[in-house]
Protein backbone atom coordinates (compact mmCIF):
# COMPACT_ATOMS: atom_id res chain seq x y z
CA UNK A 1 0.00 0.00 0.00
CA UNK A 2 1.44 3.33 -1.06
CA UNK A 3 0.07 5.28 1.93
CA UNK A 4 1.75 2.95 4.43
CA UNK A 5 5.05 3.37 2.59
CA UNK A 6 4.76 7.16 2.64
CA UNK A 7 3.91 7.16 6.35
CA UNK A 8 6.95 4.96 7.07
CA UNK A 9 9.18 7.21 4.95
CA UNK A 10 8.02 10.37 6.74
CA UNK A 11 8.42 8.70 10.15
CA UNK A 12 11.98 7.77 9.21
CA UNK A 13 12.74 11.41 8.39
CA UNK A 14 12.42 12.20 12.13
CA UNK A 15 10.86 15.59 11.45
CA UNK A 16 7.33 15.00 12.73
CA UNK A 17 6.08 14.26 16.21
CA UNK A 18 3.17 12.40 14.60
CA UNK A 19 2.55 10.80 11.17
CA UNK A 20 -0.86 9.19 10.64
CA UNK A 21 -3.56 8.55 8.06
CA UNK A 22 -6.94 9.89 6.98
CA UNK A 23 -8.96 8.38 9.84
CA UNK A 24 -6.88 10.18 12.45
CA UNK A 25 -7.12 13.45 10.52
CA UNK A 26 -10.90 13.13 10.27
CA UNK A 27 -11.14 12.45 14.01
CA UNK A 28 -9.52 15.82 14.75
CA UNK A 29 -12.40 17.79 13.25
CA UNK A 30 -11.31 21.36 14.11
CA UNK A 31 -9.01 20.44 17.00
CA UNK A 32 -5.25 20.74 17.06
CA UNK A 33 -3.25 17.54 16.54
CA UNK A 34 -2.25 15.69 19.74
CA UNK A 35 1.42 16.34 18.91
CA UNK A 36 3.09 18.94 16.69
CA UNK A 37 4.29 19.08 14.03
CA UNK A 38 2.00 16.45 12.54
CA UNK A 39 1.56 14.94 9.08
CA UNK A 40 -1.48 13.07 7.80
CA UNK A 41 -1.21 10.97 4.63
CA UNK A 42 -4.01 9.70 2.38
CA UNK A 43 -4.90 9.06 -1.25
CA UNK A 44 -7.00 11.97 -2.44
CA UNK A 45 -7.77 10.64 -5.91
CA UNK A 46 -7.04 7.72 -8.25
CA UNK A 47 -7.41 7.71 -12.03
CA UNK A 48 -6.92 4.57 -14.12
CA UNK A 49 -5.85 4.61 -17.75
CA UNK A 50 -7.63 2.35 -20.25
CA UNK A 51 -6.78 -1.35 -20.23
CA UNK A 52 -3.81 -2.24 -22.49
CA UNK A 53 -4.59 -5.95 -22.93
CA UNK A 54 -7.22 -7.98 -24.79
CA UNK A 55 -7.52 -11.10 -22.62
CA UNK A 56 -6.18 -9.71 -19.35
CA UNK A 57 -5.90 -6.45 -17.47
CA UNK A 58 -2.96 -4.04 -17.45
CA UNK A 59 -3.89 -0.56 -16.30
CA UNK A 60 -1.69 2.23 -15.01
CA UNK A 61 -3.29 3.99 -12.06
CA UNK A 62 -2.23 7.54 -11.26
CA UNK A 63 -2.60 8.46 -7.60
CA UNK A 64 -2.75 11.88 -5.97
CA UNK A 65 -1.27 11.56 -2.49
CA UNK A 66 -2.12 14.22 0.05
CA UNK A 67 0.17 15.05 2.93
CA UNK A 68 -1.53 17.43 5.35
CA UNK A 69 0.93 19.27 7.58
CA UNK A 70 -0.15 20.82 10.87
CA UNK A 71 1.90 22.90 13.26
CA UNK A 72 0.99 24.72 16.43
CA UNK A 73 4.05 27.00 16.46
CA UNK A 74 2.50 30.35 17.25
CA UNK A 75 5.35 31.63 19.38
CA UNK A 76 5.13 35.11 17.89
CA UNK A 77 2.19 37.49 17.52
CA UNK A 78 2.36 37.76 13.71
CA UNK A 79 2.38 34.03 12.93
CA UNK A 80 5.80 34.21 11.31
CA UNK A 81 7.15 31.32 13.38
CA UNK A 82 4.36 29.02 12.20
CA UNK A 83 4.84 30.09 8.60
CA UNK A 84 8.60 29.49 8.80
CA UNK A 85 8.06 26.07 10.36
CA UNK A 86 5.55 25.09 7.66
CA UNK A 87 8.04 26.06 4.93
CA UNK A 88 10.76 23.97 6.58
CA UNK A 89 8.36 21.02 6.93
CA UNK A 90 7.35 21.29 3.27
CA UNK A 91 11.01 21.14 2.29
CA UNK A 92 11.56 18.07 4.46
CA UNK A 93 8.55 16.28 2.96
CA UNK A 94 9.68 17.07 -0.61
CA UNK A 95 13.19 15.84 0.23
CA UNK A 96 11.78 12.57 1.63
CA UNK A 97 9.32 11.82 -1.17
CA UNK A 98 10.30 13.37 -4.52
CA UNK A 99 12.17 10.88 -6.69
CA UNK A 100 11.49 7.95 -4.34
CA UNK A 101 9.63 4.86 -5.60
CA UNK A 102 7.32 3.30 -2.98
CA UNK A 103 7.52 -0.49 -2.68
CA UNK A 104 3.84 -0.65 -3.68
CA UNK A 105 4.38 1.78 -6.58
CA UNK A 106 5.70 1.48 -10.10
CA UNK A 107 7.08 4.98 -10.66
CA UNK A 108 8.84 7.73 -8.73
CA UNK A 109 6.88 10.17 -6.60
CA UNK A 110 6.62 13.68 -8.05
CA UNK A 111 5.54 16.96 -6.47
CA UNK A 112 2.30 18.54 -7.67
CA UNK A 113 1.83 21.50 -5.34
CA UNK A 114 0.61 22.79 -1.99
CA UNK A 115 -2.07 25.04 -0.58
CA UNK A 116 -2.84 26.70 2.72
CA UNK A 117 -5.91 25.01 4.17
CA UNK A 118 -6.30 27.21 7.22
CA UNK A 119 -4.51 29.21 9.86
CA UNK A 120 -6.65 29.68 12.94
CA UNK A 121 -6.98 28.79 16.60
CA UNK A 122 -3.21 28.45 16.86
CA UNK A 123 -2.92 25.80 14.12
CA UNK A 124 -1.43 26.28 10.64
CA UNK A 125 -2.56 23.62 8.15
CA UNK A 126 -1.12 23.06 4.66
CA UNK A 127 -2.03 20.31 2.18
CA UNK A 128 0.71 19.08 -0.15
CA UNK A 129 -0.07 16.95 -3.20
CA UNK A 130 2.23 14.36 -4.73
CA UNK A 131 1.73 12.02 -7.69
CA UNK A 132 2.56 8.32 -7.76
CA UNK A 133 1.55 5.40 -9.95
CA UNK A 134 1.02 1.66 -9.86
CA UNK A 135 -0.35 -0.99 -12.21
CA UNK A 136 -3.47 -3.12 -11.86
CA UNK A 137 -3.01 -6.50 -13.52
CA UNK A 138 -4.79 -9.81 -13.95
CA UNK A 139 -3.97 -12.95 -15.90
Amino acid sequence: MIVAGVIARLEAANVFALVEGAAELAALQDAAPPASPAAYVFIDEEAAEPNDRLNAVLQRVEVDLSVVLMTTDVSDATGGAGAAEIEALKGSVRAALVGWTPAAGDDVVTYVGARLVRARNGVVTVEMTFAAAFYVTSS
